[in-house]
């Protein structure tokens, strides 16, 4: 549900700045579109994936188009990428955040219940390799996802603060700041990466629930009924007219705490000679 509130929040926000409807407009139809996004379900994990790859590509050409446009300093950003930095408590929180946002723990669970049973392996030699490309994609998935938050922060840098806008603090800010710094163009990639962000984000969440209840409660819940709960956080966050950009970025603090509950069981796991035979992890 954490990730969900930032990821539906994201995806109104995208449509309210794109169409110019109100946010709980773009609530109403951020619901409507994920559903029909999850009812391409019942023709297998293929045409999912391929919706969510073309969203992801979205958003890295969104992003592309921003940098283009922008032209940062890459000495400063180089300089700062090897030495970060922190300018008070809110950047740390925002760093937090971004930990958050990137390493899901829900993701964690999910990556591997969409892949381990599509190729059984016969043999250990043949395990070792499916594992090696499993490798191979986590780090390509994970390196994509770095990438696409760094962007954000150098277009914030480049071209807000560098022109002394230190206080555009929310995303509707951003996108008003963007036009007439960058032209319309930048401001539209702006909102459409910010749809297909909240888009991709929100359909992962929701396949990530069920893996997650079917493996702890051993529950499935109807793909509707797990989409309607999930999303009535976001809904009532709007409703009640809350900073979407101050709860989108506490939502994903919310979830950088959760990251170890995920990651020391899971290590203890695979450390497990019994549970893991060939493919138990060395120290």
């Amino acid at each position: 549900m954490a990730t969900d509130l930032a990821a539906f929040l994201g995806a109104a926000l995208g449509f309210a700045l794109l169409f110019h409807f109100p946010l709980l407009i773009g609530g109403i139809l951020t619901g409507i579109t994920t559903f029909a996004i999850l009812a391409l379900e019942r023709y297998g994990h293929r045409p999912i994936e391929a919706v969510i790859t073309s969203l992801v590509g979205v958003i890295a050409g969104c992003y592309v188009v921003e940098t283009v446009l922008e032209r940062p300093d890459w000495n400063a950003i180089a300089r700062h990428a090897l030495i970060p930095e922190f300018a008070g408590p809110e950047s740390v929180l925002l760093a937090t955040g971004i930990l958050g946002a990137t390493v899901m723990p829900h993701v964690i669970y999910l990556h591997s219940a969409l892949t381990q049973h599509r190729i059984v392996p016969r043999t250990p030699a043949e395990a070792q390799r499916i594992f090696r490309f499993e490798v191979l994609d986590v780090v390509i998935a994970m390196g994509i996802a770095g990438l696409v938050n760094a962007a954000m922060l150098i277009m914030a840098a480049s071209t807000f603060h560098a022109r002394g806008l230190s206080d555009v603090g929310t995303i509707e800010e951003a996108h008003r700041t963007l036009q007439p710094l960058l032209g319309p163009m930048a401001s539209t990639a702006f909102a459409l990466s910010l749809l297909a962000s909240g888009l991709s984000s929100s359909t992962v969440g929701t396949m990530a629930g069920q893996v997650v209840m079917q493996g702890f409660l051993h529950r499935t819940i109807p793909v509707w009924l797990r989409r309607g709960i999930t999303m009535l956080p976001a809904l009532i966050d709007i409703a009640l007219g809350l900073d979407p950009t101050r709860t989108l970025v506490i939502s994903q603090v919310v979830l950088s705490f959760g990251i170890p509950f995920a990651l020391l069981p899971l290590i203890l796991f695979t450390a497990d000679q019994a549970l893991m035979g060939v493919l138990v992890n060395r120290r």
